[in-house]
């Protein structure tokens, strides 16, 4: 029945990348994320991100441009920030409460990749 089909899981995300050798650079060299292959000769690579696949390429026509902001959930905001940035990433701002309630804080900071495509760490605070 086609009413038991829900989608409740991503397999894959697609950032659209104008330089993918400048791109593979930043996310495995600057965020540090694990390279799974580089297709040769076509402008597409993909990274594990926590089970996630994340798919860097050239878009195969304007349409498929994507405008994803990937929000990455990190453990010590401050020492993702710092170790980042010692790495070459360039912040917009620095880490920050964004949202407070009785069971902790928010915190958020955000970058842009290589390619300008906007990226932020976060940080759920318990109380």
């Amino acid at each position: 029945m086609s009413g038991d089909i829900g989608l409740d899981r991503i397999g894959q995300i697609h950032i659209s990348v104008g330089d993918i050798d400048r791109a593979v650079a930043f996310y495995r060299d600057v965020l540090g994320m694990r390279l799974l292959f580089q297709v040769p000769g076509q402008p597409m690579a993909f990274f594990d991100c926590g089970g996630v696949r994340l798919y860097l390429g050239a878009p195969e026509s304007p349409e498929f441009t994507s405008n994803a902001l990937l929000y990455y959930s990190v453990d010590d905001i401050v020492a993702a920030h710092e170790a980042i940035s010692e790495r070459g990433g360039a912040f917009i701002d620095p880490p920050h409460v964004v949202h407070r309630d009785d069971s902790g804080e928010l915190w958020m900071a955000f970058l842009k990749d290589s390619e300008g495509n906007h990226l932020a760490l976060m940080e759920q605070r318990a109380d």
